[in-house]
């Protein structure tokens, strides 16, 4: 959002106490397990709702269950494919319901319940009567897996962690197979096993588990924080990073290979995937795209809206002026920050001008308009399902326009004049990754770099998509294509005495 101004347009600032859940969408896509080959298509979001909705697994191979946001609480929804139609499947007005599956041999389904006084546990509920019934009272369950009618496997919340507890529902008994277990929990294809995450070595690695006779064995390390699998009917191993769809056959291969990578900037973050039972469709979630959470902050606070602004970011959010000026931090204090200005200023508007969208990062050019005064300024938003820093650049007076030298040097770049390029920039000047990592200092380094990088791209060419000018600052949303290759990036220029004195690159 905005930076606050008075009415002399001296900056001020602003949170909130209450608990601000990220926005999720749930996606279902046409799965082509064809020719050894994995293929995605026809991407539709079947939730299209404000707020959470996440969980999803198959009820059979044409209805979806996933958890879903309303009247501030979490009920489940049954999609049906073939119609596009969903149902509410619960109303429970004093709890909210999370991690549906359809219970073998039954017409029932099972969520974890977290209800008001903060019980959270398993529930069974009738799709005959609407009745529900608690499953497991002793255990605190976080995340469950149906092995049959009578076995259940599941995570339990222990202090800080969860175990693996294997609960067999006709005899009463349960054992743990595993302490410190991740969220993914799946029966393994073709197979008596259950797959799960272990964690309780410095990497998370997939197991597999034989409920019976309690044997594990690991299957392959996960990459980074990487929390979610799923398995397709021929046994390979999907997992999404970012957003983008990895796969693992056992059988054949030796490390996660990229199979697949969508294109739609709404689709980013992806996590929870289920495939159907006839292999058919894979349904997946994704965060809320960046400039989306970026314009419900812009929205609300033009509304007014203190609670829904405040929640459009993360408790620990940073608040800085551009480069790493930090003005403050938390939620709690953007909030009371805000309350404060609002209090005091009758009439206050922002509207957006241009905005690149890179990654995670949204670049807003904003016009502030407080009563008859208006000024400009751009906001830098980082976003991690939420907004996690927020960083500003002022409209400060110039005496030359840094808009010509910044274009100076793209000619000379696109020429592949390394002399031309270098003197566009001061001799001591610094290249950095956003949001302060020093890459490089002075021109003899760019010079070793870029006559190179030069010589090496004879295709070389930079077209500009967007570019904001404010203050001493241009910023440019680049499109570069080298070695037949092209990609983008934003690149921040700092003029100082008509020279480069510092540029700023954000991928």
């Amino acid at each position: 959002m905005k930076q606050i101004y008075t009415l002399t347009f001296v900056s001020v600032f602003c949170s909130l106490t209450t608990y601000a859940q990220q926005g999720t969408e749930v996606y279902l896509a046409n799965l082509d397990l064809g020719n050894d080959s994995l293929k995605i298509n026809r991407v539709i979001n079947i939730s299209q709702n404000e707020g959470y909705d996440n969980q999803p697994s198959f009820f059979s191979d044409d209805k979806i269950l996933f958890a879903s946001t309303r009247n501030s609480q979490t009920d489940i929804i049954l999609y049906d494919i073939n119609d596009k139609k969903s149902t509410w499947l619960s109303h429970t007005p004093n709890g909210s319901e999370y991690s549906p599956l359809k219970i073998p041999e039954k017409e029932a389904i099972s969520a974890v319940r977290l209800d008001e006084d903060g019980l959270q546990r398993l529930y069974e509920y009738s799709l005959k009567t609407g009745e529900s019934k608690v499953l497991l009272p002793n255990l605190k369950v976080g995340y469950h897996v149906w092995y049959s009618s009578d076995i259940i496997v599941c995570t339990v919340l222990v202090e800080n962690s969860m175990d693996l507890v294997v609960y067999n529902l006709k005899e009463n008994t349960n054992y743990t197979a595993q302490k410190n277990v991740g969220r993914s929990l799946h029966k393994i294809p073709n197979s008596e096993l259950i797959s799960f995450i272990s964690k309780d070595v410095e990497k998370s690695i997939i197991k597999s588990l034989h409920p019976s006779s309690r044997e594990t064995k690991e299957i392959i390390p996960l990459l980074g924080d990487i929390e979610d699998v799923c398995w397709t009917a021929d046994g390979s191993l999907i997992t999404a990073n970012n957003s983008n769809l990895l796969t693992f056959k056992p059988s054949l291969d030796k490390e996660w290979n990229l199979f697949f990578k969508f294109q739609q900037t709404d689709i980013h973050g992806l996590s929870r995937l289920a495939i159907s039972p006839n292999g058919k469709y894979i349904s997946l979630v994704s965060k809320d795209a960046p400039d989306k959470i970026v314009q419900k902050q812009v929205d609300t606070f033009n509304a007014r809206d203190l609670e829904a602004f405040a929640n459009c970011y993360l408790e620990d959010v940073v608040v800085k002026n551009f480069p790493s000026d930090i003005l403050y931090t938390g939620r709690q204090q953007l909030k009371e920050n805000y309350k404060a200005f609002y209090k005091r200023t009758p009439a206050i508007e922002v509207k957006v001008s241009s905005r690149i969208v890179i990654g995670a990062t949204v670049i807003d050019q904003e016009f502030v308009s407080i009563g008859d005064k208006q000024k400009q300024q751009v906001a830098i938003y980082e976003t991690a399902g939420l907004i996690k820093s927020m960083t500003f650049i002022s409209d400060e007076k110039t005496t030359f326009d840094p808009e010509v030298i910044v274009q100076r040097q793209l000619e000379a770049y696109n020429n592949r004049d390394i002399e031309s390029f270098l003197a566009t920039y001061s001799k001591q000047a610094k290249i950095y990754n956003y949001p302060g990592e020093l890459r490089s200092e002075g021109t003899d380094a760019m010079r070793t770099g870029y006559t190179e990088f030069f010589n090496s791209a004879p295709d070389l060419h930079c077209e500009i998509l967007n570019r904001i000018v404010i203050g001493n600052t241009v910023i440019d949303e680049e499109s570069i294509t080298a070695n037949g290759k092209t990609f983008k990036g934003v690149a921040i220029y700092e003029v100082e005495n008509n020279e480069i004195a510092k540029v700023t690159f954000v991928n």
